[in-house]
């Protein structure tokens, strides 16, 4: 077998990613061997994958959540194109894992061509080592003014003959004029590959909803696969912070007398996000993303993500008033953790000649370490302990390194290997690395510390939150939600023969 589906959707956001991931993890119950594969991907939240030869590259953080869900390990094939923006006109390309170059709109289609065959090349390696592979699609195959040169949706289907299904989000209404459009605005050989509807996050009686399938059915002559409940808790592993709401997760109440209240600062190019996620798995831990001064100063625990524009986004930390609040945060003695671009913009001087080029600027003063810019950026998986012989793991992707410190200065974390790594003075903390809060133990010593430091002697960590276990069920809920509420006979027909025969909707537009 060497089947293969596109999933594509009428917006960002439809639902693209949870539904490949959730089709991913029904194949891999019925023991297929399959894969995730998006094309090319927009994202700063990235992951690390690392090769047999230990070289690390990255792909989205969408994509490594689908190979666990597939239950393969990931690989920097399933997104061989990530695109992370560093400004609204420009973004770093990472070309199967590695950064190649930085591109505004206009070079970039100098660079498509190439970037497209080595898509086209990917996949095809791909179908050929697996049963199936499952592709999703980037923002939605209706935006015509992308099509010439598209390697990603429709671009991507009709060169590999994958049949699609198009996914709306019924919450954001106007689905059905979404569908109807999406397929109307495509040419007739585009059309011919879309085989059907899936309308996602529908809350209420299903009832209701039936005319409405039946008459998408008759003007389209494409059915409605399946309609897929709203849930709460999808929230794990978002591509993009602003998959968020204000407050992250759906916090169960503390095991202790008190709360512990977290504020992540919302930064303009915020990086890896998702490493709040596992805070807001912890009962009693309430995790908002903000860009509100006045919020942090109500938080227990201040934490600056990673950044891929640290130095542009420590100028607006400053303008917005942030700075002064995170300042006055560490000056009362209440814990500031900085995450990789975060922990850059609490030292004393930055030297970046490379991401921004603005030479040596200021940081905010709260760590005694200088960071220096280096063009070779630094991708690698991470293992250590913390707090003496508390075992720790993350990932690291920055071009940042501490290129001086205060030798007095206390590490957080120390390497296997003996290094140190991080910095701790007082009541603030940083790191280069990304996902420590996935290690169980680390993230409940530090949640511990960080309500010691700020006054909740009546917060108490959970002794039995697992992580690894949250993401298995999130994935398993996936898969289930695929199973009691897709057509997947339909499904494996498509995947096993294509498209039938579908006929041509005629738009004025064409």
């Amino acid at each position: 077998m060497s089947g293969g589906l596109l999933v594509a959707g009428t917006t960002s956001d439809a639902g693209k990613s949870v539904l490949t991931a959730g089709i991913c993890r029904w194949l891999h119950r019925q023991g297929v061997k399959v894969a995730p594969f998006k094309a090319q991907n927009m994202s700063n939240n990235s992951a690390v994958v690392v090769d047999a030869a230990g070289r690390g590259g990255e792909i989205g953080r969408a994509q490594a959540m689908q190979a666990a869900a597939s239950g393969v390990a990931a690989d920097v094939r399933f997104n061989p194109v990530l695109l992370k923006p560093g400004s609204d006109r420009s973004s770093q390309v990472v070309l199967l894992g590695e950064a190649i170059d930085t591109v505004t709109a206009g070079n970039y289609r100098a660079l498509r061509p190439r970037l497209a065959e080595t898509v086209f090349e990917t996949l095809a390696r791909l179908r050929a080592e697996y049963d199936v592979v499952v592709c999703e699609g980037a923002g939605s195959p209706a935006e015509i003014n992308l099509r010439d040169g598209d390697f990603v949706n429709m671009g991507l289907a009709r060169r590999a003959g994958l049949p699609a299904i198009v996914v709306g989000d019924i919450d954001r209404g106007g689905v059905f004029a979404a569908l109807f459009g999406t397929v109307a605005l495509l040419e007739p050989a585009d059309q011919a590959l879309v085989a059907g509807f899936v309308v996602n996050k529908f809350r209420g009686d299903p009832g209701l909803l039936a005319p409405g399938l039946e008459m998408i059915r008759a003007a389209t002559g494409r059915p409605v696969l399946g309609v897929l409940p709203w849930r709460l808790d999808l929230w794990l592993d978002a591509e993009d912070s602003l998959a968020y709401g204000r407050v992250l997760g759906r916090p169960a109440p503390p095991r202790g007398a008190q709360w512990l209240r977290v504020a992540v600062v919302r930064l303009p190019r915020i990086s890896n996000a998702t490493d709040a996620e596992a805070l807001a798995t912890e009962p009693g831990v309430r995790v908002r993303l903000t860009v509100e001064p006045a919020e942090l100063a109500d938080a227990d625990l201040v934490v600056l993500p990673g950044s891929k524009s640290t130095v542009d986004d420590l100028a607006w930390l400053r303008e917005t008033g942030l700075a002064d609040a995170v300042l006055a945060h560490a000056a009362a003695g209440r814990p500031v953790l900085g995450i990789c671009g975060g922990f850059q913009m609490l030292g004393t001087r930055i030297h970046d000649e490379v991401e921004s080029r603005r030479g040596t600027v200021p940081g905010l003063g709260l760590l005694p370490v200088e960071v220096t810019f280096g063009a070779r950026k630094t991708l690698a998986q991470a293992a250590g302990a913390a707090f003496g012989s508390v075992p720790v793991r993350g990932y690291e992707i920055h071009h940042g390194y501490v290129s001086r410190a205060d030798p007095a200065l206390a590490p957080l974390i120390r390497h296997a290997d003996g290094r140190d790594e991080g910095a701790v003075a007082g009541s603030v903390f940083g790191t280069h690395w990304h996902g420590t809060f996935e290690s169980d133990e680390f993230r409940r010593r530090f949640l511990t510390e960080a309500a010691r430091l700020a006054g909740r002697a009546g917060f108490a960590v959970a002794p039995d939150t697992v992580f690894a276990a949250a993401r298995e069920r999130a994935l398993d809920l996936l898969g289930d939600l695929v199973e009691e509420h897709l057509d997947t006979a339909a499904l494996w027909r498509l995947i096993e023969s294509g498209p039938p025969a579908l006929p041509e909707i005629r738009a004025t537009l064409a």
